[in-house]
């Protein structure tokens, strides 16, 4: 058993020869512990979710009013002017044809939100807002009462409300400073259910167990440890992302027996060894089951500096009627550093493979090619995904 904690087994040994046969067999009590901890096994409901039990995507699209002189410009954007016209229409105030409205007050704006399971009218949702026109800034406006519609055109929520905008800005003399994104917010509970979808998730007492990620292990896993909590014969994988169980036929009965089958819980296999690359940002995420071989690398940093300058020529004589010229002196440098053969030895654990590639010395850019790379040598042992 001991030899299953390598380096901590070997202070386990050199403790049980210290503290004799009782201290012995506490510690031993103690590990056990530890081991029951390290091997803990994850709920179903964190593993998989009910076929049939999901929540659906709604979009609609209004006008955001109360802007302190940062909506759209209306001569840029027409939509804005015509969604404000028949809105004012609809209230019983008419604008004469051809009026050219000069607001600066006002955004159309993009509205999403998502309607979860066995939502019920009078209920409320969060919503998204998000500009569509050249908005600066969405701080500090009002959502005026949107339809939300379904893929299927119906209305199933309506939003309305102040929005919450996370970013700030600034701006005089030319200059501006920004943090965070300006043309988008949110509303909690910014949408009162008025329909719902009916949820179907079990059929003649069959319940399908749909896995967040495809994996046979974890399907087989489930499924012995639903039949031993059930039954034999009570559920069965049908794929690597399918458990199929037998649930109660009486209506009744089947919350409380998803709510026992929720809070099972399973051993799972380690996950697959995954490395994600964020192209955009630079970050890089690895799991536990990481590992490289061994292999070289070379890489070098190429960098473009372009520095500009403005020179004043101005004339001799003033009064000869000569004018002053301002010039611009535009230079371009580029730089490549030397690459230097480096080597990668094989790392079994992901502490092995952060200080591997942490001794390159690479920039996070740096590492992305780095990481592209090494899985088409066939070095990086993991699956590589780039969003």
């Amino acid at each position: 058993m001991f030899l299953r904690f390598n380096k901590v087994s070997v202070l386990i040994f050199s403790f049980i020869s210290v503290l004799g046969r009782q201290g012995g067999r506490l510690l031993l009590g103690t590990l056990c512990l530890l081991a029951v901890h390290a091997a803990q096994a994850e709920r179903i409901k964190d593993l998989a979710s009910i076929q049939g039990v999901r929540a659906n995507q709604l979009i609609g699209y209004g006008l955001v009013v109360g802007l302190d002189g940062s909506g759209d410009q209306v001569r840029q954007t027409p939509f804005t002017q015509q969604s404000l016209t028949n809105m004012l229409s609809q209230l019983g105030v008419t604008v004469p044809q051809g009026t050219n409205m000069q607001v600066k007050n006002v955004a159309a704006a993009m509205v999403t939100a998502n309607l979860p399971a066995f939502a019920q009218p009078g209920q409320t949702v969060d919503v998204v807002v998000s500009s569509m026109g050249n908005a600066k800034s969405l701080r500090g406006g009002t959502l005026l009462m949107t339809p939300l519609k379904g893929a299927n055109g119906q209305v199933y929520a309506l939003a309305q409300g102040n929005l919450l905008v996370g970013g700030a800005g600034a701006s005089a003399g030319g200059s501006s400073v920004q943090v965070n994104q300006l043309n988008g917010g949110i509303i909690s509970n910014g949408a009162i259910i008025e329909r719902g979808v009916p949820t179907t998730y079990i059929r003649d007492g069959i319940i399908n167990l749909e896995l967040h990620t495809t994996d046979f292990g974890a399907a087989q896993s489930m499924a012995a440890a639903l039949n031993k909590q059930f039954g034999a014969g009570a559920a069965s994988p049908l794929d690597g992302r399918v458990v199929q169980l037998r649930g109660p036929l009486d209506p009744a009965a089947q919350a409380a027996f998803l709510s026992q089958v929720e809070s099972l819980q399973v051993r799972v296999p380690p996950a697959r060894a995954k490395v994600v690359i964020n192209a955009r940002t630079g970050s890089v995420v690895m799991n536990r089951t990481v590992t490289i071989d061994e292999a070289a690398i070379a890489y070098g940093n190429l960098s473009v500096v372009i520095s500009q300058e403005n020179q004043v020529n101005q004339p001799d004589t003033p009064f000869a009627g000569g004018q002053t010229v301002v010039t611009q002196n535009t230079q371009i440098e580029m730089k490549s550093d030397q690459g230097s053969l480096q080597r990668v030895k094989t790392s079994a654990n992901l502490a092995d493979v952060v200080k591997a590639l942490n001794a390159l010395g690479a920039t996070p850019q740096d590492l992305l090619s780095i990481l592209q790379n090494l899985k088409s040598a066939g070095a990086l042992r993991a699956d590589l995904e780039i969003i």
